[in-house]
């Protein structure tokens, strides 16, 4: 199957190429390229430029700095970002809390808080998951007891990623631990991560790095006007922060460009090894399969609201980054087992056991595989 653009749509794509290949600075695509870790001030820097031209994010209402784009034209803008090493918006700001803010926050809470969301004068973090919750995020124990005009906060989240970076914390929070269903009597509510009582201390993953950290949370008083909506409805705002985030987490423009540049790190070998080439055949078929369903879930959402096949992509995108980058750690050999330059080996294959590692861990976040096998087999084909 060959598909072809529109003509509008074509120039909107050259529109695009030129500006993230011309207008984000080198520095911060060829860390992206390197595939090494960015710095919080690269991320910031690149998401202020897209913010300044206007397309930081166009899946906001057109009022707070979005754009009234096509579902067709955000796979494209996504697409080329992705082609040309550009890092995409900050997930936390541009397609979990922002979307949340300007669909239930009071007018108040969307003036205050959505500019300095979109252009990354706040850096978000994300205080959902609790160590003794697991997949079930609504047996979550954070307590919020409101008193006077403060809420109080007690508490810990955990696996909490760049929190070492984080200005303000959004989170879920219990306040009527004596609602009937354990979905209901939760909160969404905005924490200044400045707040006496705050302490973030960081996990030590497999692949090295220190991505992830436990926030604690003693006697902290929290404004009862950073209460997101209204008081114990927090479970429907999260629903819907989470069917964006599965959608996300599919990453296809990333895993698009790693299997070309995986084909060209391969070079003879994949002429001269038939099994190499299948294996690359199958999963570019897989790519397609995933990326024409991302168009279609996108295109048939309505509202603003995330659909139940938003679980699809995070089950099948999340599968298939794993199998890439094993694909890749394959094609490095002994020599991705070495992070070390001074060990000689090529650049690519530096980061291919980190990033196998790193990998690991999609098939939990954003949701576990197992909770979206749930939900697939509940909501869609209604078993």
């Amino acid at each position: 199957m060959k598909l072809r653009l529109s003509p509008e749509d074509a120039a909107f794509r050259a529109e695009l190429r030129e500006f993230f290949t011309t207008q984000v600075p080198r520095h911060i695509r060829d860390t992206v390229a390197a595939r090494e870790d960015l710095t919080k001030e690269q991320m910031v820097e690149s998401m202020r430029t897209l913010d300044a031209a206007g397309i930081a994010v166009p899946n906001w209402p057109v009022e707070w700095g979005g754009k009234d784009w096509t579902p067709l034209q955000r796979h494209i803008w996504h697409e080329e970002m992705r082609a040309a090493c550009v890092p995409p918006p900050i997930t936390f700001n541009a397609s979990m809390v922002g979307p949340v803010i300007a669909a239930f926050g009071s007018q108040q809470v969307k003036e205050r808080f959505l500019p300095a969301t979109r252009n990354a004068g706040i850096w978000w973090s994300q205080g959902f998951s609790e160590p003794d919750a697991g997949s079930d995020l609504a047996a979550l124990r954070t307590s919020a007891v409101r008193d006077g005009d403060h809420y109080v906060v007690n508490g810990q989240k955990t696996w909490t990623s760049y929190a070492q970076y984080g200005d303000w914390i959004f989170t879920l929070v219990r306040t009527d631990p004596d609602a009937p269903r354990k979905q209901a009597g939760i909160s969404f509510l905005l924490i200044d991560m400045t707040t006496p009582g705050v302490t973030v201390r960081p996990i030590r993953l497999i692949d090295g790095g220190s991505l992830v950290n436990e926030v604690f949370f003693q006697d902290v008083r929290v404004p009862a006007d950073n209460l997101v909506g209204q008081e114990n409805h927090g479970w429907h705002y999260a629903k819907f922060l989470l069917g964006n985030e599965r959608a996300g987490i599919a990453g296809v423009g990333g895993t698009k460009w790693l299997l070309a540049e995986a084909k060209t790190w391969a070079g003879d070998r994949l002429r001269e090894d038939p099994l190499l080439a299948a294996d690359f055949a199958r999963l570019e078929n897989d790519l397609l399969a995933i990326e024409l369903t991302s168009i279609r879930v996108a295109a048939e959402s309505s509202d603003g609201k995330a659909q139940p096949a938003s679980s699809v992509l995070k089950l099948a995108g999340s599968e298939l980054q794993q199998a890439v980058t094993e694909l890749v750690l394959n094609l490095a050999g002994e020599q991705g087992l070495s992070s070390d330059p001074a060990a000689g080996a090529p650049a690519w294959t530096r980061p291919a056991a980190p990033s196998y590692l790193h990998l690991r861990a999609a098939s939990i976040y954003g949701g576990s595989n197992e909770v979206q096998r749930q939900i697939i087999a509940g909501t869609i084909l209604g078993l």
